[in-house]
Parts: C-alpha cells; structure tokens; sequence
C-alpha cells in the first residue's frame, strides 16, 4: 500500500493519485522490501607474531615474539629438543710473524655433550603499537545550501481490504476506479461530477434579468415593497408639497430680514369727513381713517407682487392711553389677500382693545392687493366713527 502525503489515506501500488484528495503519489516514499542486512562488525585483528632474531655468537633472549617452542607448546605439539648453543665465531686469522718450530703437543681430551638450556616461559604477546595516520588536507570551505524542512509524516490509516480495480471507469481517462473514490486513482479527475444546469433563455441573458433567483429567496416580495414604497413617496410629495413649500417659506421667512413697502393705491368704502383712506397709509399716527359703520373697507394696491410676511395694525384714534378711549376702535377684522394669479386668501384678525401697534404674520407670496374688512368694534357711540390709525405691510428682503 501506498499512504497519500496530503491526507494518509492508504492506496494500491500501482495508483498515481489518491482516492481520497486527489494528491499526487509520485512524490512520496517507498520502503525498499528486501533491504540488504548490515554487515556484521569486525573485531579487532591479532597483531601477528615477529619472526625470530637470527642467532648470533651471544647468548641472548629475543626481545619480541614467543619462541618455536612456545607455540607448538601452544597448538598442542609435543616439546621439541633444545637447539645446541652456537659456537662463538672464529676470530679472523693474522699472519702471525714467523716463530721457531714448536714441539708436538699431545691431543686433548673430547668435550663433555653439553646440556640443553632449560625453556623460560616467555611473557604475552603485545600489540605492536599503532601509529597515528597523518591529518588529511583540509579542503577549502565552500558555501552550504541551507537544508529543508521535512514536514511530519501522516499516519497511514490501515485498510481492511485491497482496492479492486472493478469499478465504474474515469471519464477522463477510462480506468476502473471503487465507486468509494471521488478523484481517478491515475490522473486524478473528479469522478462526482455535478449535473450542469440548463441553459438560461434569451431573455434571461439580458440585463437585469440574467441572474438566476432561486424559488423562495424573497427577491420578488423585496422588490415588490421597494416600488410601493417608491410609488408611496411620490404621492405623499405630490400631495404635501404646498405644506412643504409653505414650512420651507415660513422659515426663510423668520430667518431672513423684512422691509416696508407702501402701497401704490389706497381706497375705502366709506369714510367720515375729514378722515380718509389716505390717512391709514401716511405714516402718522396722530391722523386716522374713520370708518362710519362696521362692514367698511379698505383696500390697498401695490405695482409689483411681492411676499408678505406680516401686518402691522394701530388701532384707534391715537397711541396714547387717554385719547384712545374718546373714540371706537376696532376688535376684529378680515384680511383679504388677493394673489398675481387671482387666487385670494382670507385670514380672521383678532385685535387687543389697547393702543399700539399689533402685529399680524401672514407668510404669503405673490400678493397684489390686501383689503381690511372691519367685523367688530368696541367704545362705539352715537357720533363715533371706527378709528383705524395706521396700516403698515412690510416684506421678505
């Protein structure tokens, strides 16, 4: 069995990819079956024995290396007979100096057979010394390719039986892989493979509509609400934009400044002698418009439209407290606005019975003309006319 590298998973032999992730088998190891046996280790050899030194005139004991006889004593042999000692050599001959002739000397007795020296037993051998090899050349030092980690191997899980080759074949290649395997045991395609879907039609290929929206996402009920919601907007516009034109005036209004602006044209529709209309629109408060009955008007006409922001009203025949009491003044009145387009508008005023000015904010555009109806009065007598003192109109600048 062959073990993946990736994931352990244990392969045949013969497959070049795992079954389980699909990895490559070529890069990962292969035990060696019949590897040699080591070689058994050599003791040390035995030093062999020195040859004997060559025997010389001087008795002597050799130095190094047991003597024949101690190792045929060794291997079991029986003792050999001593050797006979060598005789000392001959001293060189001299050629002596002639001498007168001596007379015969008898001829000496034999020697006495000498008696074999007796074996010492000789001391163990040595090994001969060993002598230190000389140091090799050191090579020159070269730079060293740093080495590479070796990742953990995994552990090879134990497979209860051999892949059978029979199986449905690789739609890549042909070979018959378990139906167990999702990557082909030798070039490593995917075996489940996914049914492809059907292709899209015409009209879902054309933006927006070619992404494909699984059943019950939600997508339609989303986009359903977003076009009411949108559609909810713009008739709430539709219908509130007076109100949000008039927040958006009224605010430019109290942020802006104001100005005075006469009018061009003032008319009554009744007056008391001596007062008339004009006296309402001159700037003095000492003279008056005196209406002789309540349903009375005045009207006041200017050239050009203009935004009206409010109206300042001085009720009575003067400002101050005692005059203010000897004639009738004015408690409540209608503005009558009329606009460029003809539009007219009407706003009930209610006035404070005392003297001075009270004003009245009335946030209108494209104002033409403004009539003041009087509707209710107060300190009325036989012989008392309204008192309107003065009437002022001021716009947005």
């Amino acid at each position: 069995m062959r073990s993946c590298p990736a994931c352990g998973t244990a392969n045949r032999e013969d497959d070049e990819f795992c079954g389980n992730c699909g990895s490559y088998l070529g890069w990962s190891s292969r035990a060696s079956r019949n590897a040699p046996a080591a070689a058994e280790p050599v003791g040390p050899a035995e030093p062999a024995a020195p040859a004997a030194e060559p025997a010389t005139g001087t008795p002597a004991e050799p130095a190094t290396g047991p003597a024949p006889e101690t190792e045929a004593s060794s291997a079991g042999a029986p003792p050999a007979p001593p050797a006979p000692r060598p005789e000392p050599p001959a001293e060189p001959v001299r050629s002596p100096a002639p001498e007168p002739a001596a007379p015969p000397v008898a001829p000496a007795p034999a020697p006495a057979p000498e008696q074999p020296a007796p074996v010492r037993p000789e001391p163990p051998a040595q090994p001969a010394p060993v002598r230190p090899e000389p140091p090799a050349p050191e090579a020159p030092v070269v730079a060293v390719q740093p080495a590479k980690p070796i990742a953990r191997r995994p552990v090879v899980r134990p497979v209860a039986a051999d892949e059978e080759p029979d199986g449905p074949p690789c739609p890549a290649c042909g070979t018959p892989n378990l139906p167990g395997r999702r990557f082909c045991r030798r070039c490593a395609a995917p075996l489940q493979t996914r049914e492809q879907p059907a292709p899209l039609p015409w009209w879902r290929t054309v933006w927006p509509f070619r992404r494909r929206v699984r059943s019950g996402s939600g997508r339609a009920l989303r986009r359903t609400l977003l076009v009411l919601a949108v559609v909810g907007l713009l008739c709430a516009g539709f219908l509130l934009l007076p109100a949000g034109r008039y927040v958006f005036e009224d605010v430019r209004d109290k942020l802006g400044g104001t100005a005075e602006i006469s009018p061009s044209d003032v008319t009554a529709s009744a007056h008391a002698p001596g007062h008339p209309a004009s006296a309402a629109t001159d700037g003095l408060t000492n003279k008056y418009w005196a209406a002789p009955t309540l349903g009375s008007s005045l009207t006041c006409t200017f050239d050009k439209p203009f935004r009206l922001v409010g109206v300042v009203v001085y009720p009575g025949v003067s400002t101050e407290p005692e005059e203010f009491r000897q004639g009738a003044r004015p408690t409540r009145a209608d503005l009558i606005i009329t606009k460029a387009d003809g539009e007219i508008q009407e706003k009930t005023v209610t006035l404070t019975d005392k003297p001075g000015k009270q004003t009245v904010r009335t946030g209108i555009s494209d104002v033409v003309s403004v009539r003041l109806v009087l509707k209710a009065a107060s300190g009325q007598g036989e012989g008392r006319p309204i008192a309107v003192g003065e009437v002022e109109f001021f716009k947005r600048t």
